[in-house]
């Protein structure tokens, strides 16, 4: 099975840097997404905002220069994470990371 997603978008909150009690650096933000893609041959406007967290030594390399209104390409896995409110939502788990 292939679990594999590259999407590009804006930054569209200031990334959360943290490090977990074990010592594993995390990044966090959300990408926002706009395109127009053609589907059933007629144009469509697509958006989408999905939260994206990267973790790891790669991480503080990979979002040292990310502030709100970048504009990036991120490609990594996507997981299914429920929140301690209950609330599940899609999250991007980023490896890689590039300025466009």
């Amino acid at each position: 099975m292939t679990n594999r997603m590259e999407l590009s978008g804006t930054v569209a909150k200031s990334p959360i840097r943290r490090k977990s009690p074990s010592g594993i650096e995390h990044c966090q933000f959300w990408l926002e997404h706009r395109s127009t893609v053609i589907e059933a041959d007629l144009p469509r406007q697509v958006y989408c905002r999905i939260p994206v967290v990267i973790s790891g030594a790669r991480s503080t390399a990979l979002t040292q220069d990310l502030v709100q209104g970048s504009n990036i390409k991120v490609g990594g896995f996507v997981a299914y994470q429920t929140g301690r409110n209950g609330v599940g939502k899609l999250v991007l788990h980023a490896d890689n990371i590039t300025q466009i």
